[in-house]
């Protein structure tokens, strides 16, 4: 019966990861109840709690990771990310909250599984290195893990390496944005009203 349950649930409830309690030197970022710690820019409506998962969908809007005053640099992150069908998203880093618009401060890796309106799918380090095939499916929990050590950026999905990017010694911060590797803060995406991802067991471990 508890299967049939599971599988009606469309995985929302019954997924099991792993958890910053089941791995050495991670610490959670989300209390799993609040928004605690975090900060909505713009359209607050695009984000509620549902179930031990935080949901996004609406108007464009940013929730930054406020809950530690020290920035994150060297470390690794991991998020367990849903995706309903034809929706995008994102997870920034070296990030720094703003009032509105789209971050201009760090990199985005993307979230992006069936959205039809950009070819960059999950994995991505968004306009920087694409990934163009998605590495997961829809309504099905995956683990989105970003690893940076100095100018060396890999992103895992459910442990398989889907991109890696050394930044050029020569790179430069843009007029409009900055896409170089440095510190920051963390920042999940609402993309449009039309997309529904969903996050949860976000957690860190710093390699400082």
């Amino acid at each position: 019966m508890k299967s049939l349950v599971c599988a009606f649930a469309a995985t929302l409830l019954c997924a099991s990861f792993a958890s910053a309690a089941d791995e050495p030197g991670f610490v959670s970022l989300w209390d799993g109840k609040t928004f605690d710690g975090w900060k909505i820019n713009e359209s607050p409506k695009s984000w509620s709690i549902e179930g031990d998962a935080i949901k996004s969908n609406g108007g464009r809007s940013h929730l930054f990771y406020v809950g530690d005053n020290k920035p994150f640099k060297n470390f690794e992150l991991k998020v367990d990310v849903l995706t309903k069908p034809n929706s995008n998203a994102g997870i920034y880093f070296h990030t720094k909250f703003q009032e509105e618009g789209w971050p201009k401060y760090g990199f985005e890796a993307q979230v992006n599984n069936s959205y039809n309106k950009d070819p960059r799918k999950t994995g991505s380090l968004y306009a920087v290195k694409d990934v163009m095939k998605a590495p997961a499916k829809d309504d099905v929990w995956f683990t989105e893990h970003i690893i940076v050590k100095g100018k060396h950026v890999v992103i895992k999905i459910n442990d398989q390496i889907v991109m890696d990017y050394t930044e050029p010694d020569d790179a430069k911060a843009g007029a409009d944005f900055t896409r170089v590797v440095d510190e920051g803060t963390f920042a999940l995406q609402a993309h449009d009203p039309g997309s529904t991802v969903y996050f949860k067991n976000i957690r860190v471990k710093r390699l400082d």
